[in-house]
């Protein structure tokens, strides 16, 4: 007969901590456990779920976000890193209920079908786009690497970068004709 232990034993408690950052332009604090990513605080606590939850281990993009100007993946940055930091969601990219040129872009030239990729191609287009508004397919391609679509296909979304660098330049309305 196994024995019962006598006393019940001790559960050490997860850490936690109150931390400050400035999410599409509002300051907040959240109060999160140690081991909390930032996807999961950006979409459980602060109820932003433009930020998607895919593989949790940095391969499909769908997490990402814009920390202190850089796109990063939520899913590899532990919350409490995020202490300080000035962070942009999907949700704060459009600005006065007007879509950002990059996603203007994407809505005109059919650079989406189901959406959950958007956040990664988003920004890393616009990182591409503010470094190089006149990338090669090459250089586009690279940009996007590491934000997997199951979807499209890759082609329409090239064809959006394009065109939204094509806005950026002023050489068109951002959008490009289909085959």
């Amino acid at each position: 007969m196994t024995e019962l232990a006598s006393e019940p034993q001790q559960v050490e408690a997860v850490p936690d901590r109150d931390v400050s950052m400035t999410v599409n332009g509002r300051a907040c604090r959240v109060r999160c456990e140690d081991r909390h990513l930032l996807v999961e605080v950006l979409r459980e606590q602060l109820r932003l779920k433009g930020t998607h939850a895919g593989c949790l281990n940095g391969d499909c993009g769908a997490c990402t976000v814009e920390f202190d100007g850089q796109p990063v993946k939520s899913c590899l940055v532990l919350a409490a890193a995020a202490e300080g930091a000035e962070i942009t969601t999907l949700e704060g990219v459009a600005k006065g209920g007007e879509l950002d040129p990059v996603q203007q872009a994407f809505w005109d030239n059919d650079g989406f079908q189901c959406g959950f990729c958007v956040p990664g191609q988003i920004f890393a287009t616009r990182w591409l786009l503010a470094r190089d508004t006149d990338p090669t397919d090459a250089a586009i391609r690279e940009a996007l690497a590491g934000n997997l679509c199951r979807c499209t296909g890759y082609q329409t979304i090239v064809e959006s970068v394009r065109a939204a660098a094509a806005g950026l330049r002023g050489e068109s309305d951002g959008a490009v004709s289909q085959p």
